[in-house]
């Protein structure tokens, strides 16, 4: 290279006086900090384009309201079916036993001769054991026999069985609750009970029904959720057994142990 023309000549052009510029290296050192700016505004652009998406999708989650519905359940009857079975038969009719009897002939005064052979009045021996009716009939002796008493024919009072209040009831009188009743039952759901983010973020609603036993002491025992998403199932159960004690159910007049069944509703709605 010329002497005038180093003054003003790029590095590379110095360094590459003399060789193959078209081989590729002299290229590429040529172009490196073009290649450098272009790189970081690509990684600038792609930040910007993450960071705005993640604002967006935040926002959307954040127009989603939660609201937790309580409403009370009774447990439904047991329906027991009837079995169209043929009335039981009649007792047997028990007669009593036929005493002797002699008829009883009013006397009469009339001629031997007059006098008929069945209208004799019987011997004094045989009027000792024997009953005096207004006819004659075979039959036991009379030795103070009773007869048997008439059969009511199932007419008779029974005795009701009586109840075992110690056993798990499935219908009482009164029901169990939470002390305070309904309001306050709603009022500690909407406190404690929290919308699982799985839930939320997956958009899962739904009624969660929550099966339990409150003793006699109203103290809370096998929790359990027999039916609803399952994404919600254990929030319910969790929120049953930190409710502490329940007044008891009620039956006959006495606090009886019985089971719950306390339906929660989960909802979602966009603001």
């Amino acid at each position: 290279m010329e002497i005038n023309k180093i003054l003003t000549a790029d590095i590379l052009d110095i360094i590459f006086d003399g060789r193959n510029k078209d081989y590729g290296a002299y290229e590429l050192r040529k172009s490196y900090n073009k290649r450098i700016r272009i790189a970081i505004l690509c990684t600038i652009a792609l930040c910007v384009l993450l960071f705005v998406g993640y604002v967006l999708a935040g926002s959307g989650n954040s127009n989603k309201k939660q609201q937790m519905v309580v409403q009370d359940v009774q447990l439904e009857d047991v329906k027991e079916e009837k079995k169209n079975e043929p009335p039981p038969p009649p007792p047997p009719k028990v007669e009593p036993p036929k005493v002797e009897m002699a008829k009883f002939t009013p006397p009469k005064i009339v001629k031997d001769e007059q006098v008929k052979e069945e209208e004799k009045p019987p011997e004094q021996e045989k009027l000792e054991d024997t009953k005096i009716g207004t006819k004659n009939q075979e039959g036991i002796k009379d030795e103070g026999i009773t007869a048997p008493p008439v059969s009511d024919a199932g007419k008779g009072v029974i005795e009701a069985p009586k109840e075992d209040y110690d056993k798990t009831f499935t219908k009482v009188e009164i029901e169990s609750e939470y002390p305070g009743g309904q309001a306050a039952w709603a009022r500690y759901l909407n406190k404690t009970l929290h919308y699982p983010d799985e839930a939320v973020n997956n958009e899962i609603q739904g009624d969660v029904v929550v099966q339990f036993i409150v003793d006699k002491e109203g103290h809370v025992s096998e929790v359990e959720a027999v039916s609803g998403p399952n994404e919600l199932r254990d929030e319910a159960v969790r929120v049953i057994k930190k409710s502490g004690n329940w007044s008891a159910a009620i039956q006959n007049g006495r606090q009886v142990k019985s089971y719950k069944k306390q339906p929660i509703k989960f909802r979602l709605e966009a603001q």
